[in-house]
């Protein structure tokens, strides 16, 4: 544990330095510089910023091995050290995601798209409010839409026309699962569920999550519905790993201080992005995250006043849906925001065009 120390003796011995030398420069100790060249003390932030401007060190490396040491002389002797390890970098790997995220600037052709949808719902705002017949059409169609291609990226074979039998007229179609019902009939009460806590303005909270996720598997999985998994799992298809079951309350916590923070800031459309993807990243359920994080992605948008919003569930939607969220592992958000920000704008069109 005592690769910085080489680094500083190596550079010092190079410059033809002598420690006291090295003193004058940096105002450290002698005795201290000799320990910490010999691994035996862990320099402090202030010795380290010293050492690397009085030798030239490159900062980057240096730091990194300065706290690789660092974290070396706390867990190396740890019984459960390197499992303390793959927790802290899970954690540092999200809060890394989320201050990137932060950072991040608009593309100009995310930023362009935001422009035209903004010019769409000045449209669809003069267009309210809605006679009662339009709205109650107009909310039965999309939601029954919505329903079908939401369940069917999660590997539903109900078709449009079933899934309109099953929520809307109450009926049994023959050779498809007990399950595939169910999944039909929680879904769109989810969404009347989300346009009633969007109209009474209710604030994002883990209860709105937890109580959409309740209705998504009710009566399909009662040990589970509305709670947050207590095992690991692995996404399929997925190079990312959610982070371990004690890591989901602190994540989520996160989420809503990233949604409070920026509520009022962030482009509402870029806000639903951001809490369909944290959400799903974290995968805090055993089973229903795509689904409910789509649902929290619709309770953004419906609170800022647009209509609710479908992700194609076709294989071909299906595919760019996944490798857009994909994308987002490598701190790359801009697929995911285009994505989303297309199914928003062509969603105000088919809105639009209804309402003529």
């Amino acid at each position: 544990m005592k690769a910085f120390g080489n680094i500083i003796k190596n550079r010092r011995v190079e410059n033809s330095l002598t420690l006291s030398d090295l003193m004058k420069l940096t105002f450290i100790d002698t005795a201290i510089l000799s320990k910490i060249e010999k691994g035996r003390r862990v320099a402090t932030k202030e010795q380290v910023t010293l050492l690397i401007e009085a030798l030239q060190l490159d900062k980057k490396q240096a730091i990194t091995i300065w706290l690789s040491d660092k974290v070396l002389s706390e867990l190396a002797y740890e019984e459960y050290g390197f499992e303390a390890l793959k927790v802290a970098e899970d954690q540092m790997r999200y809060t890394s995601q989320v201050k990137s995220t932060k950072k991040e600037v608009l593309s100009i052709h995310v930023q362009n798209i935001l422009n035209e949808i903004d010019n769409l719902f000045k449209d669809w705002s003069s267009k309210k409010p809605l006679n009662d017949l339009q709205l109650r059409k107009m909310t039965e169609y999309f939601s029954t839409q919505y329903t079908y291609d939401s369940n069917q990226i999660e590997g539903n074979t109900l078709t449009f026309q079933e899934t309109h039998l099953v929520v809307n007229e109450g009926l049994t179609i023959s050779g498809k699962s007990v399950r595939e019902h169910l999944e039909a009939v929680n879904h769109n009460e989810a969404i009347s569920y989300l346009h009633e806590i969007a109209t009474d303005s209710v604030i994002f909270s883990e209860k709105v999550v937890k109580d959409l996720h309740f209705l998504i598997l009710n009566s399909i999985n009662r040990d589970y519905a509305g709670k947050y998994r207590d095992v690991p799992v692995r996404i399929t298809g997925s190079e990312h790993v959610p982070c371990q079951p004690f890591l989901i309350n602190k994540g989520m916590e996160d989420v809503f201080v990233f949604y409070e923070n920026n509520k009022d800031t962030m482009h509402p459309v870029i806000l639903a992005a951001e809490m369909h993807e944290q959400i799903v990243s974290i995968h805090p359920f055993l089973d229903g995250n795509g689904r409910t994080s789509r649902l929290v992605m619709n309770l953004m948008l419906l609170q800022a006043g647009y209509p609710i919003t479908n992700i194609k569930g076709d294989m071909e939607n299906r595919m760019k849906y996944y490798a857009a969220l994909e994308s987002c592992r490598k701190v790359d958000k801009s697929k995911f925001y285009l994505l989303v920000a297309d199914a928003v704008k062509f969603s105000l069109k088919e809105h639009l065009n209804m309402v003529g």
